[in-house]
């Protein structure tokens, strides 16, 4: 069971979803503060400073990406805020780019909550997303190279370029990554890579 009135802030502007997700969270026995777009999420932020953030990206007025980037301007000291995405945004892109800025996790549309709570729960007792791979990949350092390229937004072609090798054997590196990290994509992969400091973007 969570621990008593642990605050968590939805900032979901689909009226519906943010319903849908503050009744899961009060059933598993968390406090819930609703907010429907960034402007009043970043209010509710410096209101309530909850315990963990669940923010959509796609929002009027402010986007998730920017609330995040706001916040931590406004005061470093919610830099530590667990901060989780809710989104129907999976591209590549779009995850990178809220690593970058601080998120901690996605959690994409439609939402599996057993998966949220889990999330939430691990975030909240400060467990690293690193702590759920008890095994520490092992990449070489051509695998750690190729991998940075592409955390970079770099094509397979395009990484075979600068490094002056063939894009086989680029993608071969990719995989045998993947296959370390247990990763089902390439984009996983960067990211379980980036989250264990395996390599730095």
């Amino acid at each position: 069971m969570p621990e008593a009135h642990k605050k968590i802030l939805c900032i979901e502007d689909d009226h519906e979803t943010a319903a849908l997700i503050t009744e899961e969270l009060l059933d598993r026995g968390y406090a819930v503060t609703l907010a429907h777009d960034g402007r009043e999420g970043l209010a509710a932020i410096l209101k309530t400073i909850p315990d963990l953030v669940l923010s959509d990206i796609s929002m009027p007025v402010m986007s998730g990406f920017e609330l995040l980037e706001r916040v931590i301007g406004l005061a470093p000291r919610f830099a530590k805020m667990p901060f989780v995405f809710l989104t129907a945004l999976s591209d590549r892109d779009n995850e990178l780019k809220g690593r970058q800025l601080g998120a901690d996790d996605y959690v994409t549309k439609p939402i599996d909550f057993d998966v949220l709570a889990t999330i939430i729960a691990a975030r909240l007792n400060g467990i690293a997303r690193a702590g759920l791979w008890p095994k520490p990949a092992k990449l070489n350092e051509r695998e750690v190279e190729v991998l940075t390229w592409v955390a970079r937004g770099k094509t397979s072609a395009e990484i075979a370029g600068i490094l002056g090798l063939t894009k086989r054997t680029v993608d071969f590196h990719i995989d045998n990554a993947r296959a370390k990290l247990d990763a089902a994509t390439r984009t996983e992969a960067v990211i379980k890579a980036t989250t264990v400091r395996l390599i730095e973007p």
